[in-house]
């Protein structure tokens, strides 16, 4: 299993998952510019499975339909809510629970509305978490845009992801941190969002 992380513009965040032995990959929010992200799959030969979007925004999703004009046996996966919003047709619908296949690859779906109502987090491998607007590195995203829910948002970050492994790394959608991934367990240590005791605390965060 490899991630690759790629920046796009001033600070977004695209994700190439691939598996070694197959070649087959999956690319995770292809953002406003997805030149990188493909010349990086051609360089090394990959067979382009999935184009999965965390949510809905364009910052995140706008290259997905030139994505799939270029390679139309690729598949658009997002949530059900969040795939309303988007201006490409969904090819899969994923939400809590559900899973997909990259080759030798497991990737599980995680729905983590509160910045936008469909919000997903990606696990791969029981070892890498892509958290999209979710969790930042030292913070999470903004819930003052439309859709977003500041409680939905405390709910998510608390009962989901939290409840996760220490051990996962986290990649997120923007380079906002002090550094472009982290442990999990170092969030839940150093994270203002995550170390809020109740939603009254959450809320006045600055």
């Amino acid at each position: 299993m490899v991630v690759e992380q790629i920046k796009i513009g001033f600070d977004n965040f695209s994700y190439i998952i691939y598996c070694s032995v197959s070649k087959k990959a999956a690319i995770v929010d292809p953002g406003f510019d997805a030149s990188k992200a493909l010349k990086y799959i051609s360089s090394k030969n990959l067979e382009l499975k999935y184009i999965i979007n965390t949510h809905y925004h364009s910052d995140h999703s706008s290259e997905s339909q030139r994505i799939k004009n270029l390679i139309p046996a690729s598949k658009i996966v997002a949530s059900e809510q969040d795939g309303k919003k988007l201006d490409v047709k969904l090819d899969i619908i994923v939400s809590d629970g559900d899973r997909l296949k990259i080759g030798e690859v497991i990737i599980d779906f995680i729905l983590t509305p509160g910045h936008t109502p469909g919000g997903i987090c990606i696990i791969v491998d029981n070892k890498v978490l892509l958290t999209g607007d979710t969790l930042f590195i030292g913070d999470c995203g903004r819930t003052d845009l439309p859709g977003g829910n500041l409680a939905q948002m405390y709910e998510s970050l608390h009962e989901k992801i939290m409840s996760l492994s220490d051990q996962l790394i986290v990649y997120p959608g923007h380079d906002y941190g002090n550094k472009p991934s982290d442990t999990l367990g170092n969030q839940k240590r150093t994270n203002k969002t995550l170390l809020a005791k109740n939603l009254d605390e959450f809320s006045k965060i600055p």
